[in-house]
C-alpha cells in the first residue's frame, strides 16, 4: 500500500509541474506578443517621422534650387566674329 501512494504522489507531482510550466510558458508567449506589438508601434512611429522628414528634406532642396537659380545670372550671348574667308592657293598647271 505504501509504494502505491508513493507511486500516485510522484504522478500528481509531474502533473502539477507540467501545468506550472505550461502557466509560465503561456504568461512568456503574453509578453513576447506585447513586446512584439510595441516594438511594431514604435517602428511605425518611426517611419511616420522618417517620411515627415524627407518630405522636409525635399522641401528644403526644391527651396534651395530655386533660389540658387534665381540668383544666377543671365549668361551674356557671345558675340561671334565675322567669319574668315578661306583663301586657297590655286596653282596653274602648264
Amino acid at each position: 500500500m505504501a509504494a502505491d501512494s508513493v507511486i500516485l504522489g510522484i504522478i500528481i507531482g509531474v502533473l502539477a509541474a507540467i501545468v506550472y510550466s505550461l502557466r509560465v510558458l503561456i504568461l512568456l508567449e503574453r509578453r513576447i506578443a506585447r513586446m512584439d506589438l510595441n516594438i511594431e508601434s514604435l517602428t511605425n512611429r518611426i517611419l511616420r517621422e522618417e517620411l515627415i522628414i524627407e518630405k522636409e528634406e525635399k522641401e528644403i532642396e526644391r527651396r534651395v534650387v530655386s533660389k540658387s537659380s534665381a540668383k544666377r545670372k543671365p549668361a551674356k550671348k557671345a558675340v561671334k566674329a565675322p567669319a574668315k574667308k578661306k583663301t586657297t592657293k590655286k596653282s596653274k598647271k602648264r
